[in-house]
């Protein structure tokens, strides 16, 4: 390979400046890459904002994909827009992208199949599944799509841990940690478990995808002292279903 001398292009420092790029929020929003006739060519949403746009500074033939190496030789300005929260980001890229269609962005521009998640209390366990439309016989929320698989998962753990107070993070079954469910889950059939907290889960899901996710929590991990590193599990866990449940909450709110 010959040495690499001349610094990298920055199409966009160029056309923009360095100040635009030191300037920019440090919140969760949305942005919009544009070209030079304003048409919306990408959509993307960040937790930060600025940390985010900075990525797009230096356009490294050696390091980006040739698609994202077009992409900023094309756009000619960015827009943002602020969020309060992540989930708040996510759920408007979602909307733009179904609305605008950006031809460089690849997934989420179609509308996905819809989900739903889906529960019932059968004689000896919780069972949760995905369903592409509501049964009888079943509790459903949704539709929510491609995002049923990661709720459930994180869902999952978090019944597993409220069901079984005792034990450690090592007895979830395999797979089940890094969200490697079977189609049809079922929670409660171990020995130890107690009947009390079995009838419990459908209230508290109830609950929980009504809005009151403080509630849920408190149920979740009540009075239970557990290692550290299952405890930043269950956080983490906790904050993708409180995401969920708080946007889906705004879009029931939001004026036609």
């Amino acid at each position: 390979m010959q040495p690499h001398f001349l610094p990298d292009a920055q199409p966009l420092v160029d056309r923009l400046g360095r100040d635009f790029f030191r300037t920019l929020p440090t919140h969760p929003g949305v942005y919009l890459l544009r070209d030079s006739r304003d048409a919306v060519l990408y959509v993307g949403k960040a937790k930060n904002l600025r940390k985010r746009l900075n990525n797009y500074r230096v356009a490294n033939p050696e390091r980006l994909p040739r698609r994202l190496l077009r992409l900023l030789h094309q756009a000619a300005r960015i827009e943002w827009q602020a969020c309060p929260d992540e989930a708040a980001a996510l759920a408007r890229e979602r909307e733009l992208l179904l609305t605008l269609r950006p031809r460089f962005n690849r997934a989420g521009v179609w509308p996905a199949a819809p989900k739903f998640l889906a529960w019932r209390v059968t004689e000896t366990a919780l069972e949760l599944t995905i369903r592409a439309e509501k049964e009888d016989g079943w509790e459903c929320h949704g539709p929510v799509g491609a995002s049923a698989v990661f709720l459930r998962a994180a869902l999952v753990r978090l019944l597993w841990f409220s069901l079984h107070p005792a034990r450690t993070v090592t007895a979830l079954p395999d797979g089940w940690f890094h969200g490697r469910l079977p189609e049809c889950v079922r929670l409660g059939q171990e020995a130890g478990v107690e009947a009390h907290l079995l009838t419990q889960a459908p209230t508290q899901l109830r609950r929980l995808f009504a809005g009151d996710v403080e509630v849920f929590k408190g149920w979740v991990g009540a009075g239970v002292d557990r290692h550290q590193f299952e405890r930043e599990a269950l956080a983490a866990d906790l904050e993708t279903v409180t995401e969920f449940v708080q946007a889906a909450v705004r879009r029931q709110y939001v004026p036609a």
